[in-house]
């Protein structure tokens, strides 16, 4: 005899099964520090440090934009190489209308460089 099983089974079990094996581990160390690290506070463990220096001075920090504007123009041309190599590997398969437009992506790209050159983001203050 033949038993029928739901297509959704095996898709239930597992789903089951993953968010069993994600907090199991979370519940063992919940139970842990219940156990072994009872709640002692005082001022030395409300105190705030990093890599166990005290902290000095405000938290906030200015950061200046040139940084933020070197990082997007990297991630620019990060993003470009991602796009031109499967054109390059490609090459010799592709049709006229693809290298035009890998060409007016280029060229927008350059334009882009062109932009941020004139503009002076690429220069250091």
């Amino acid at each position: 005899m033949h038993a029928e099983y739901s297509p959704y089974l095996f898709i239930s079990v597992l789903l089951v099964a993953s968010v069993v094996f994600a907090l199991t581990p979370l519940g063992l160390a919940w139970l842990w520090a219940k156990k072994f690290s009872p709640r002692k506070p005082g001022p030395g463990k409300n105190a705030i440090y990093e890599c166990g220096l005290e902290s000095k001075g405000d938290a906030w920090v200015q950061f200046k934009a040139e940084y933020y504007l070197y990082a997007i123009i990297f991630l620019i041309f990060d993003v470009e190489t991602i796009f031109v190599l499967p054109f390059a590997v490609a090459f010799g398969g592709l049709t006229a209308g693809a290298f035009m437009a890998m060409i007016v992506f280029l060229l927008l790209l350059a334009e882009g460089l062109a932009w941020a050159w004139q503009k002076g983001v690429l220069t250091w203050k």
